[in-house]
């Protein structure tokens, strides 16, 4: 499968970035992973916050390819697309993210407090990984987008 295909079947658009959009979604994610850290908010929402943070940095991936998700089932494409862009030997990410935003969803929407510690810190450590690969695939692959 590749982004032209999904543009193809309608679950993408063309999306022109610019390095002050990538600027500004980055600065996103460090907000996100200051505030995911922040032991005075509950586990769920240190989590949710996190998953924003991988979230953006799945976002980054795809605004730098030039694309964007159509609205049905956006964070879905989204987080689909990270191993289409940086490598399918990161489908274990992409996997463990959808988990995570089925999580996340349960914590925000029908339920609180199924959301461990652990569950928490793992995401955050998860996204600030994340964090570096992408800085470092930006800085190789559209290093006009590069900060």
């Amino acid at each position: 499968m590749s982004l032209e295909l999904w543009s193809k079947n309608g679950w993408l658009r063309p999306h022109q970035t610019t390095r002050e959009q990538i600027a500004e979604l980055f600065a996103i994610v460090e907000r996100d992973l200051d505030d995911a850290r922040t032991e005075r908010l509950s586990t769920d929402w240190q989590f949710g916050i996190a998953y924003n943070a991988a979230l953006k940095l799945c976002t980054i991936l795809l605004y730098a390819e030039g694309y964007r998700p159509e609205k049905n089932l956006a964070h879905y494409r989204t987080l689909q697309a990270l191993p289409i862009i940086l490598g399918a030997n990161r489908q274990a990410d992409a996997d463990y993210l959808e988990s995570c935003r089925a999580k996340r969803n349960t914590a925000e929407y029908d339920s609180a407090g199924h959301i461990s510690p652990e569950e928490a810190r793992e995401l955050v450590a998860f996204a600030v990984e994340l964090r570096t690969d992408v800085e470092k695939w930006l800085k190789a692959k559209h290093p006009e987008l590069a900060s």
